[in-house]
């Protein structure tokens, strides 16, 4: 766990800091880490205690694969992943276990087979695979391979990670400030950012990546003049008993991929690494929710019953559907109508001051540190150099598109 600076105290005259990052999760570790790289004073305000479980950045394990239907994705991806690399060798740490990626679904299927396209993967005959015994794959159905093209991130551990890095690089870190406001004060240069315990800071500019709070603070800050359409969405994250004498097959140790399985229900699964005897495999849709609301009363959607469904029919042979999944924990989407990105200057009255890193649509995590680059970059800068050296396209990320 990252130590947590000192609370700075309540901002006098002057800019106090270059950049305040509001919301602590992924995006806004690696955006402080990517700033405070930079030489920028920068200030991440949390509204959680650290490492907390009640977002979207916690547990112990995310998926990173190349493979992605849309074309301005791969890019990056592709930067993320040596961003990752960097960290791990900057802090030591490991939070990236490398593994083939799977992609499997019905020939016809127009989005399986971009992705295949986008990700450089090859069909493959799982009969040659050392692991391809453990899918019962239907005629008409694509199985295709990326050799170097997935593996597995520890959410909890990289965020701490980015954090340590960024402290080390001179960041503070505040938890448990929950951000309630973002104004201008007439006369005076940047931005204040409010706390509901009634401190300030002032800051040349700020970074909003509160996640699936994200549409609210944004709503408030604005007087409701921008809505951004992020609906939060209840996940489920399931782990499923691997059947006995096949827990080595299916472990990323023996080189099991990930992989996604498109079709109705669309699920995806990592390698069983973390827990022992467990994989991990879960439907890619939830019920809306309000972050806000009582964890206890939100619905599941059927997640369960869904992906035991499709174990039975795919992997009948190596899962154990008997009773329901092992562990389960709860995980918060931020979807767009478009299941892009937001990454944007907030605009209005705000300028460039505000940048916007939201609605990561549940496929965000892996390239966390290529966004908190580009989001700092735009801070500081105006404009991402970084991405567009690495093909990464903004445009599609923009809020003038919805």
């Amino acid at each position: 766990m990252p130590a947590d600076a000192a609370s700075y105290p309540t901002a006098t005259a002057g800019v106090d800091f270059d950049v305040i990052v509001v919301g602590a999760g992924i995006m806004g570790s690696c955006a402080a880490h990517a700033a405070s790289s930079r030489g920028a004073r920068v200030l991440l305000l949390e509204r959680f205690a650290p490492l907390h479980s009640l977002g979207s950045s916690h547990g112990e394990s995310r998926t990173i694969r190349d493979a992605y239907p849309k074309a301005h994705y791969p890019p990056m991806v592709r930067l993320a992943r040596r961003l990752w690399r960097d960290a791990e060798a900057d802090s030591g740490r490991r939070v990236l276990t490398a593994t083939p990626h799977l992609t499997l679904g019905p020939r016809g299927d127009p989005a399986l087979l971009a992705a295949v396209r986008n990700g450089g993967a090859s069909e493959k005959d799982l009969a040659n695979q050392k692991w391809g015994a453990a899918f019962r794959v239907p005629d008409g159905w694509v199985a295709a391979v990326s050799e170097l093209g997935g593996g597995v991130l520890n959410a909890t551990k990289a965020v701490s990670m980015f954090q340590s890095l960024a402290v080390n690089k001179g960041a503070v870190i505040k938890h448990n400030a929950e951000v309630v406001g973002i104004v201008r004060k007439e006369g005076e240069p940047g931005i204040w950012v409010k706390t509901s315990d009634g401190e300030e800071f002032h800051g040349a500019k700020c970074i909003v990546t509160a996640g699936a709070w994200t549409r609210k603070l944004v709503g408030s800050v604005t007087g409701g003049a921008l809505e951004l359409p992020i609906q939060p969405l209840h996940m489920l994250v399931l782990y499923w008993k691997i059947k006995p004498g096949r827990e080595r097959e299916l472990s990323a140790e023996a080189g099991f991929p990930t992989f996604s399985s498109y079709g109705d229900p669309h699920v995806y699964s990592t390698p069983s690494l973390e827990l022992p005897g467990l994989i991990k495999i879960n439907y890619d849709h939830g019920p809306p929710c309000d972050p806000d609301g009582c964890r206890e009363e939100w619905s599941s959607g059927g997640a369960a019953e869904r992906v035991a469904g499709w174990i039975e029919e795919f992997m009948p042979g190596h899962v154990e559907t008997a009773g329901g999944p092992v562990v389960q924990y709860s995980c918060l989407y931020s979807m767009t109508p478009d299941k892009d990105f937001v990454i944007d200057f907030l605009g209005g009255e705000f300028g460039e001051d505000v940048v916007i890193g939201a609605g990561f649509s549940g496929h965000g995590f892996k390239m966390g540190p290529a966004v908190g680059m580009i989001l700092a970059e735009m801070a500081i800068d105006g404009e991402a150099k970084t991405a567009a050296e690495a093909g990464v396209e903004l445009r599609h990320f923009s809020i003038n598109r919805f």
